[in-house]
């Protein structure tokens, strides 16, 4: 239809909309509209799979430590410095890398930090000296700090919206089936071909992650840079600092005990095989799945809920085990407890996080493994100073202390704050 007559009385044209840029803090965009679901699925995989090969090269020497300890001459303390060295690096690498590399492709830096992992755990396989370990464990804290930051938000880029939220939970999924599947496999294979050959196998698997990564993730240019300002203004808030007080000491709690696990099941329960000891391991990670699945049911509706439960029973299990956990029932029903709490653990901090700052999801990523990955440091550090000068049931009485005020403090928070406060 046309229209005839003067301009004034021809309707007015509707200026044509344009999209406007992402601001900084902004949801990052979708994933695109014809990227086939197969390709996003095996996206999801490929990251999964890098945080499973990360947890796995993080926390194996938990199951390994007495060996490499006696390969090398060093007590069970300064062994724990495998464990200590790269949550401190990670804690500095996590807004370090970031930042650094904000505007660069995500797709090139995942497969730059898989690579850096592969060759952190041939390093440590082929070291001949333990301050060569060592080397290899600072890699592998820069890898924690960057791949962790970058990865755990990419699931609304990779698949439809709808079906983000499922993604995001099968990429947390990866930290306990690291310790169900890659902790006890990686300690079963070093006791029977050596823990050098443990490190070896990791390191083919982080080689295999680079090659999926490579080939099914897309181009994910950056949309967003998080930047220092970005950093300081998410910290600011109340809540944020809530949720690093209280990841500070759950994480604490945590690691500060189950680094020294395994001396605890060796010494005080008096497990005579290595064997036993790995199937111990596999049970304790397999309480560890069904307490995320059993705590991300329900974390997005009562967060603090979720964190005050998995404390209150991360201390029931560790101020038992000297006492219960003297006989291998005991420590075996303990271990269940305690894998169901810890299982829990991550996945309500990173809500916790992430609902204090929900503008800025890169950046309430960044302070979540900044501040998980230096209290897990800390509290390998803190254990292996008590287990040095005492023995592991202390180390155990200490962390269940310090978990039964993460629960105090919790319950406390709640009943002052019933109703979660969104920003």
């Amino acid at each position: 239809m046309t229209t005839t007559g003067s301009p004034r009385t021809a309707p007015a044209r509707r200026p044509r909309r344009t999209a406007a840029p992402p601001a900084s803090g902004s949801p990052a965009p979708p994933a695109p509209a014809g990227r086939a679901p197969l390709k996003g699925r095996l996206a999801v995989l490929a990251v999964t799979l890098g945080i499973f090969t990360i947890v796995t090269t993080e926390i194996l020497p938990v199951g390994l430590l007495t060996r490499i300890g006696a390969d090398f001459g060093v007590s069970d303390g300064t062994a724990g410095l495998m464990m200590t060295l790269p949550g401190f690096l990670a804690a500095c690498a996590a807004p370090t890398v970031t930042v650094a590399t904000a505007r660069f492709d995500r797709r090139l830096m995942l497969c730059g930090l898989v690579a850096l992992l592969a060759l952190a755990n041939f390093t440590a396989a082929a070291a001949p000296v333990y301050w060569l370990v060592l080397l290899s464990r600072v890699l592998v804290g820069v890898v924690i700090g960057g791949f962790w930051s970058i990865g755990v938000g990419l699931a609304e880029r990779l698949v439809p919206a709808a079906s983000a939220g499922r993604a995001t939970a099968v990429i947390f999924s990866a930290v306990p089936l690291g310790s169900v599947i890659g902790v006890p496999a990686g300690t079963f294979l070093g006791d029977l071909a050596g823990w050098r050959t443990a490190c070896a196998a990791v390191g083919g698997l982080a080689v295999g992650v680079w090659v999926l990564t490579a080939l099914v993730l897309p181009p994910l240019p950056a949309v967003r840079a998080t930047s220092p300002a970005l950093l300081r203004a998410t910290l600011r808030g109340v809540h944020t600092r809530f949720a690093l007080l209280m990841t500070f000491l759950v994480v604490l709690a945590h690691f500060g005990a189950y680094t020294y696990v395994t001396p605890f099941l060796e010494r005080t329960t008096h497990l005579t095989t290595a064997a036993t000891v790995t199937l111990f391991l596999l049970v304790y990670g397999v309480a560890g799945v069904v307490g995320n699945f059993a705590g991300g049911a329900v974390v997005a509706r009562r967060p603090r809920t979720v964190f005050g439960t998995a404390a209150a029973l991360l201390a029931l299990a560790t101020l038992l085990l000297p006492v219960l956990g003297r006989e291998p029932l005991g420590a075996l029903a303990l271990l269940v407890v305690w894998g169901v709490a810890y299982g829990a653990v991550p996945v309500a901090s990173q809500t916790w996080f992430a609902k204090a700052a929900p503008g800025a999801p890169e950046a309430a990523s960044v302070l979540f493994t900044a501040s998980f990955q230096a209290t897990l440091s800390l509290g390998a550090l803190a254990g292996g100073m008590v287990v040095d000068r005492t023995s592991p049931a202390v180390v155990m009485v200490l962390g269940g202390a310090t978990a039964v005020l993460v629960a105090l403090v919790a319950w406390l928070h709640f009943a002052k704050r019933p109703a979660w406060p969104v920003g």
